[in-house]
C-alpha cells in the first residue's frame, strides 16, 4: 500500500494480529499449538461430548462465487463483412458536392501534382468517414529490398507495383464494405498496360472514380525540387512522366489543372467534379 509524502505510517500489526485489529485466529482459524496443521483443534474441556468437527482449512483471499465466462458481447470480437467489387454509387442530391455518398476515388497525376495532399485533405473534410491510400506508402512498406523505380524499371521494381496495387485494392474494398469511403493516388500512365487503369478496376471495382489532377509542368518541377529521398526526381524524369501524362486529354476521364489553385480550392473543385462523375459515370 502505498502512502502520501509526510503521512504517519499505519500502526504495526501485533503478534496474532491482522489488519484493523483483527486477530489472525479469527481470520484463519486454525489448530490449537502444539498441534500440526490440518489436524482438528483440541476440544474444550467443559465442551459437550460429540463427534469431533471436521478439520477448518484455511482460506486465501475472498473465497465469493468463481467469475462466469464473458459472453460475446464483452470479448470486443467484432464481426466484419468482406469486402467486394465496389459498385457505382447512386447520385447524391444536386448541389450537395459527393454528400455522404460511398466512394473509391483514384487520383491520378504525375510526381508534384499534389495527389497525395490533395487526396488526404479531401478525405479529412468530408462529412463521412473516409480514408486515404498513397500506393507510394504501400510501396515503402518493403525495407530490405525495396525496388526503387527510379533506379530502373525491372521485373522486381514491376512485382512489387503490381504487390502494392493489389494491396490497396484489397484495403480499399474493404473499407468500403465496411461503411469508409476511400481515395486512393497513384501515377498511372495512359500509354502504359502495366501502370494502366485496368490494374485498378480489376482489383477495386467499376464503382472506381478516376480524375486525373495535372498542373502545367513548371509547377511540378517546383514542388518536385521540395522533395526529399527517393520522392524526389530529376528534373528529366519529371518533366517526362508529365510529358507522357498529357495523354489523358481526350480520354474522357475529368482533368484538372490546378496550376492556380491551393490545396483548398483544389479538394473543393476535386469534390464538384466527382459529383458530377456520379451523375454521369465516365467511360474507361
Amino acid at each position: 500500500m502505498q502512502h502520501a509524502v509526510g503521512a504517519p505510517l499505519p500502526p504495526p500489526h501485533g503478534p496474532g494480529q491482522g489488519p484493523a485489529g483483527w486477530t489472525h485466529s479469527a481470520q484463519h482459524p486454525g489448530p490449537g499449538p502444539g498441534l500440526p496443521a490440518g489436524a482438528p483443534p483440541s476440544p474444550s474441556p467443559n465442551a459437550p461430548a460429540g463427534p469431533p468437527a471436521p478439520p477448518v482449512q484455511p482460506t486465501h483471499g475472498w473465497a465469493g462465487p468463481a467469475p462466469s465466462q464473458p459472453s460475446r458481447e464483452t470479448t470486443g470480437h467484432i464481426q466484419l463483412p468482406p469486402g467486394g467489387p465496389v459498385p457505382i454509387p447512386a447520385p447524391p442530391p444536386a448541389d450537395s458536392g459527393t454528400g455522404a455518398a460511398m466512394l473509391a476515388v483514384l487520383l491520378i497525376g504525375p510526381a508534384g501534382a499534389g495527389k497525395t495532399t490533395v487526396a488526404r485533405h479531401w478525405a479529412n473534410n468530408r462529412r463521412v468517414p473516409t480514408a486515404h491510400i498513397s500506393l507510394d506508402d504501400v510501396r515503402e512498406w518493403v525495407c530490405s529490398g525495396f525496388a526503387d523505380p527510379q533506379s530502373g524499371w525491372n521485373d522486381n521494381s514491376e512485382a512489387q507495383y503490381r504487390l502494392a496495387r493489389r494491396t490497396c485494392g484489397f484495403a480499399a474494398r474493404n473499407f468500403l464494405a465496411n461503411g469508409i469511403s476511400c481515395i486512393l493516388d497513384d501515377a498511372v500512365f495512359p500509354d502504359r498496360p502495366v501502370v494502366g487503369l485496368g490494374g485498378w478496376k480489376r482489383h477495386v471495382g467499376p464503382g472506381l472514380l478516376p480524375v486525373v489532377l495535372l498542373p502545367g509542368l513548371e509547377i511540378v518541377l517546383e514542388r518536385n525540387a521540395e522533395r526529399s529521398g527517393n520522392r524526389r526526381l530529376s528534373d528529366e524524369e519529371v518533366a517526362g512522366i508529365h510529358g507522357r501524362m498529357a495523354g489523358w486529354y481526350g480520354s474522357g476521364l475529368p482533368i484538372i489543372d490546378n496550376s492556380k489553385y491551393d490545396v483548398e480550392t483544389t479538394a473543393r473543385v476535386l469534390d464538384d467534379v466527382l459529383a458530377r462523375a456520379i451523375a454521369s459515370p465516365p467511360s474507361w
